[in-house]
């Protein structure tokens, strides 16, 4: 690994301006790869200390696995009269399919599962 000594000002100051640009992008990502490398060795620290003391990091955390955090749909309220699978909550913009039913002259109750 080179050390960061063996870099001098005089050897920045020889580099062009494109060199520079290069080296500022290794540097950058070098960084971040860095941290990314430092969060997931620390996370690994915690999860083995939670297990050692016989839980999980999500339970300590308070935490809820992505799988358990699925958004539940609303339950549908309304119901297209010529196709039956497309239904609506009655929250958010209305489908076009209501909205034909409505000028057609029928009203929301018409509608109503």
């Amino acid at each position: 690994m080179p050390k960061l000594n063996a870099v001098t000002a005089e050897d920045l100051a020889e580099l062009s301006l494109d060199e520079l640009k290069a080296l500022e992008k290794k540097v950058v990502k070098a960084v971040a790869t860095y941290e990314d490398r430092q969060k997931k060795a620390a996370l690994a620290a915690l999860e083995a200390k939670a297990k050692e003391l016989g839980f999980s990091l999500a339970e300590l955390t308070g935490q809820v696995a992505s799988s358990a955090k699925a958004k539940v749909k609303g339950v549908p309220k309304y119901a297209d009269p010529e196709d039956p699978s497309k239904t609506w909550t009655g929250k958010g913009r209305r489908p076009d399919w209501f909205l034909a039913a409505l000028a057609s002259g029928k009203t929301p109750e018409d509608l109503a599962i």
